[in-house]
Parts: structure tokens; C-alpha cells; sequence
């Protein structure tokens, strides 16, 4: 299983955590970070999002059909978001449109065996590969993309 921990794209300041929305340099980085994964994702994918308006509006440049989870909202515990991935077991990839700071943590936590405290760009993706063979890497790196890395 590929899981993709993209961190909503740049939103506005706002009170109403959840209401933000993006702002138009977010926009332009949720289209060019959805346009570079759409020609990489394999069939099989589900896309999540939290309740929170960035996360949604960065979900559906990728997929109409992304789906919400209360579970990803922010401030989430690891073993939350863990649990809503868990749900999907069965899927190839599971692409997360979540927030800092638990998607820094759980990048951590699955690459080191540690959450700490790792930083996650605004509309950054880390692509990892989640392996429970015997043997080998139990986790792998596969792309870790900033949307300046693709021009904005």
C-alpha cells in the first residue's frame, strides 16, 4: 500500500479554523500538485480529506469523489489518522489531505519508528511505500515534492 500525505495548500487567516479557504497562490498549488500526481497515481486510489474547507478544496483538484473523515481534522492524533488509513487496507493508494502538525509526525513515525516533530510545506506531498513483507524496508520514500519544486 502507497500512502501520499498531502498537506492542504496555502489558506487564508481566519478565526473559523475549519471555514478557511485557500488562497489563490494555494489554488495554483493544489492544480499543479494534483496535475503532477494525476499522471503518476495507479487506478486503484481513494483521496481523504478533513472537514476543514482547505482540505477539501486542495482534495478536489485531484478527485471530485474524495472522501471526508471527521479523523483528519486538525489537531487529529496519530492514532486517528492511522486508524482512518487503516480503513483502506485493502486499497493501492490512499492519498491524505490533511494538516501539520500530525502529517509531520506520522511521516516520522513511519519512516524512523518516531513521531517527532518533522515539517510538512503547505501543498507538499511525501509519497511512502508501506511494505509488511519480511525482509526489506518495512517503509520507503518513494517522491517527497514541494510545489516549488514544480514552479509555483
Amino acid at each position: 500500500m502507497d500512502v501520499i500525505l498531502w498537506r492542504h495548500a496555502d489558506a487564508e487567516e481566519g478565526s473559523d479554523d475549519l471555514s478557511r479557504a485557500l488562497t489563490r497562490k494555494g489554488q495554483q498549488q493544489g492544480r499543479s500538485m494534483a496535475a503532477w500526481l494525476s499522471q503518476r497515481l495507479p487506478d486503484d486510489y481513494v483521496v481523504l480529506a478533513s472537514e476543514a474547507k482547505r482540505s477539501q478544496q486542495t482534495a478536489a483538484f485531484l478527485s471530485k469523489g474524495f472522501e471526508v473523515d471527521a479523523g483528519l481534522n486538525p489537531g487529529a492524533s496519530l492514532e486517528s489518522v492511522l486508524a482512518v488509513i487503516d480503513l483502506y487496507h485493502a486499497v493501492d493508494t490512499v492519498v491524505l489531505v490533511g494538516h501539520q502538525p500530525y502529517l509531520g509526525r506520522l511521516a516520522a513515525r513511519l519512516m524512523s519508528g518516531d513521531p517527532q516533530y518533522w515539517n510538512i510545506k503547505k501543498g507538499a506531498i511525501w509519497w511512502l511505500g508501506l511494505r509488511h513483507q519480511a525482509g526489506g524496508d518495512p517503509v520507503r520514500l518513494k517522491a517527497m515534492i514541494t510545489p516549488g519544486l514544480l514552479g509555483d
